[in-house]
């Protein structure tokens, strides 16, 4: 979703390039000019990083945005537009840097950061950073003079300057009119977006000024690129032969092309993900709001085998919701929890629900058949197709019927937060720190918040609440318990974690969860 992020959403480690800083005058930079080639999965769609949990608008986000804070691959955080920060109990204050100008020429104040945090904040404007990156009920005031930038909590967020790391501050201009960020983006980021062709490539030119940057990057330093090209690039064997013949520094790869690029030599950067993950539509009148027909769906299911046709082998058991690196907590609350299929008990659960097999199979109840719709995110690639198919036979086979379709991630973000047009869907979402998934369970459905599968489950939002009152990792085992209300009330199936491969050449990066810009560092040739 975005990795929601994965989307999703989403997608946030570990391997890393050391940050290299410092000036250097370009005509002393054999890497001077060089353009740095990077392939996404899917288009973003509309580019307004507060208004999509997309993975890909992540990533341009990245380069063309700063945030308040970063974090490295060690977890800890790190100044960028704030230069210092303390936080105590409901208040958090940050310092900002002087002298930050955005890609129209104008200053980035505290102001303008509280500008940011109050949108994001408003539930009339429907970011999916509320409630995610951004914890509802909180204000920020800003002092211009000192530059001072004052968070007041409605109650304690364990994870605040984490979240804080994810949220791209947008300039004045685009606050004043976002139609500006549909296709466009106005920050005070590394990279200033100069060209977009939908559904082909995003180009971003080295803001040379730039001179804010973590751990006191400027635009002058040794190796980075001059330009970065990202092209939209749907088929994982296209990005693989783009590797191998030179055209790309870089791409995700996570099926079966990825043994050929490593047989070929080509080096990556790899990350535990969770790639498969199993959502049921519980809003109004769908068969997935009855948790016997949801208990069914997924006893009915070999999932182990399912993880193994969707990771081409590769894949685990996931091991929490938020399984990205850095991540402040770090446990096993799913393990073990999926049984092994069991077709009779699923077949009495469906007849427990009312939804009895005809004399032809099909199940009904009042007239009406059980026909589910599936959708599935072709960023899956091969093996998600596969795995699809099948789990659609084992459904078929205990009476369901199932209009199973693939679709690109624009689609998938369509349906799953407008339309509504779906039963069961397939979409990883990944983050760092498990307040980031509340709102995907807990809350307001879309259009009006995050949870777009109408999830409410009462041990979960308790655990959520009691969790939250905690200081950081001390919550850890509170979540944990959550997490396992989430499985026994059969709200999700989190059925594959992959190692995701981001294979790299002619350059170096830190690699968490998106290519971080400031770490980028091309090799001389």
């Amino acid at each position: 979703m975005r990795s929601k992020t994965l989307p999703a959403v989403l997608l946030a480690a570990l391997l890393g390039a050391t940050l290299l800083t410092g000036c250097s005058d370009s005509s002393d930079d054999p890497t001077a000019g060089a353009v740095f080639r990077m392939a996404t999965a899917a288009d973003p769609g509309g580019l307004d990083p507060h208004a999509s949990a997309s993975s890909t608008v992540f990533q341009i986000a990245a380069l063309a945005y700063d945030s308040l804070v970063t974090i490295n691959e060690a977890g800890q955080i790190e100044p960028q537009l704030a230069q210092s920060w303390q936080v105590e109990g409901d208040t958090a204050t940050l310092t900002l840097k002087t002298g930050v100008t955005c890609s129209d020429g104008s200053s980035f104040t505290a102001s303008t950061a509280a500008a940011n945090i109050a949108y994001i904040e408003d539930p009339a404007n429907l970011s999916p950073l509320l409630g995610t990156f951004l914890p509802a009920g909180l204000t920020a005031t800003a002092d211009d003079a000192s530059g001072v930038l004052t968070i007041e909590l409605a109650q304690p967020a364990p994870f605040l300057l984490q979240g804080l790391s994810q949220v791209a501050m947008v300039c004045q201009a685009g606050l004043d009119d976002r139609s500006k960020l549909a296709a466009g983006a106005i920050g005070s980021g590394p990279f200033v977006l100069r060209e977009v062709v939908p559904n082909d490539h995003y180009t971003f030119e080295l803001n040379r000024d730039y001179a804010w940057g973590p751990n006191g990057l400027t635009g002058q330093a040794a190796g980075l690129p001059a330009t970065v090209e990202m092209r939209v690039i749907t088929n994982e064997t296209t990005t693989a032969n783009l590797l191998l013949s030179g055209e790309l520094n870089t791409g995700l790869v996570m099926g079966p092309d990825g043994a050929r690029l490593t047989a070929a030599g080509v080096d990556s950067k790899t990350m535990l993900a969770l790639w498969g993950e199993q959502w049921y539509n519980q809003n109004g009148d769908h068969p997935t709001a009855d948790r016997l027909v949801r208990q069914a769906l997924t006893q009915a299911v070999d999932w182990s085998e399912a993880q193994r046709v969707l990771t081409s082998g590769t894949g685990s058991d996931p091991t929490r919701l938020a399984m990205i690196p850095p991540s402040a907590c770090v446990y096993d609350s799913l393990g073990g929890l999926l049984s092994p299929a069991d077709p009779a008990a699923a077949a009495a659960a469906l007849d427990e629900a009312g939804w009895v097999a005809g004399a032809d199979g099909q199940r009904a109840k009042d007239g009406r058949p059980l026909v589910l719709t599936f959708l599935h995110d072709a960023a899956l690639g091969a093996g998600g197709a596969a795995a699809a198919e099948l789990v659609t036979q084992q459904w078929t086979a205990l009476g369901v019927g199932v209009e199973a379709t693939q679709l690109d991630n624009s689609q998938m973000i369509e349906a799953l937060f407008g339309t509504g047009a779906w039963d069961v869907a397939w979409e990883p979402v990944n983050v760092n720190n498990p307040d980031q998934v509340t709102g995907f369970f807990s809350g307001p459905g879309a259009p009006d918040g995050t949870n777009f599968a109408g999830v409410h489950n009462q041990a979960y939002e308790e655990a959520v609440a009691r969790a939250m009152t905690m200081n950081g990792t001390e919550s850890c085992p509170v979540w944990a318990e959550g997490e396992v209300a989430l499985m026994d009330g059969f709200d999700l199936v989190p059925f594959a974690a992959s190692v995701a491969h981001m294979f790299v050449q002619g350059a170096d990066f830190t690699y968490l969860g998106r290519i971080e810009p400031a770490t980028i560092r091309m090799s001389a040739s």
